[in-house]
């Protein structure tokens, strides 16, 4: 607990006041309590005001306290204290220079009083920079995989030409051939893409090394004695029907006919047309 300050010298209370005074400012209330201290308030606070604009010229109070700052402030202070003794030559009356002491005194403290307030000020003010940004690696963004259709399937492929309203339509029936017995089938065939299928029912299944199915087309622009191959395929055992992709070795411009022949393995280039196993003519 403080004790009351001398006519002379304030009190803790009184010291409190004086230092809020210059830093950041007093109450009406509170100002009103160091008026009634009297000169003596008016002097120290004198002294607080000259050691604080001191300190203020020193350096930005927002600045960090260098080593060598420190060093210049505790000199000042030094050449402060000197300047307050060699005030008191020549000697004063015992009264004026006990007076003068306890000024020169609380001058001390006030500079020393304010010197502790900035570095304070110094070290804890907050600093006039951005606040730190944080460097966040943008989201790797991973693209859904391309939405890969299945290919169309044989008969997806022949529903869609036989749908297109250029195609040509071949109904292929059995000969007289025994091995045609119970054939069926249908030819579509596109004159622009050079495109087209053979679908038969009721084949008979192949020993691919014994011998092949045939197909040839024939072209109303070119010889009928050299149709144009088609393409050799096989009956699997047990297939009731067939759907053969026509791969014709040239070009077709008219075509006036199909027919599917029995032929050794791989096939042959001029048919002999020994075994025509289906055949059909275009309207």
């Amino acid at each position: 607990m403080s004790e009351p300050g001398t006519q002379d010298q304030p009190d803790e209370a009184t010291v409190d006041l004086l230092v809020k005074q210059v830093v950041e400012g007093l109450s009406p209330a509170e100002q009103r309590a160091l008026d009634s201290w009297g000169s003596p308030a008016r002097l120290s606070q004198e002294n607080f005001e000259r050691a604080a604009a001191a300190l203020t010229l020193a350096a930005p109070i927002d600045a960090q306290l260098p080593a060598g700052l420190r060093a210049r402030l505790e000199q000042r202070a030094a050449e402060y204290v000197t300047s307050m003794s060699s005030q008191a030559q020549p000697q004063p009356p015992v009264e004026e220079r006990r007076r003068g002491a306890g000024t020169s005194r609380w001058g001390w403290l006030a500079a020393a009083a304010c010197l502790v307030l900035a570095v304070l000020g110094w070290v804890r003010s907050p600093r006039n920079e951005a606040p730190p940004v944080a460097e966040v690696a943008p989201p790797t963004v991973t693209a859904p995989p391309p939405t890969l259709r299945p290919a169309p399937t044989l008969q997806e492929q022949f529903a869609r030409l036989a749908a297109k309203p250029d195609t040509i339509k071949v109904t292929m029936a059995a000969t007289k051939d025994p091995a045609a017995a119970g054939v069926s089938g249908i030819v579509v065939w596109d004159p622009v893409t050079q495109q087209g299928f053979l679908r038969l029912v009721g084949l008979a299944s192949n020993d691919p090394t014994v011998h092949q199915y045939q197909l040839w087309v024939f072209d109303a622009e070119r010889d009928k004695r050299y149709p144009v191959d088609g393409g050799v395929f096989d009956v699997p055992a047990n297939a009731s029907e067939v759907l053969i992709p026509i791969n014709a070795k040239l070009m077709v411009h008219k075509p006036a006919a199909f027919a599917v022949t029995i032929e050794k393995p791989g096939g042959v280039v001029v048919s002999a047309r020994d075994h025509v196993v289906a055949l059909g003519a275009a309207s």
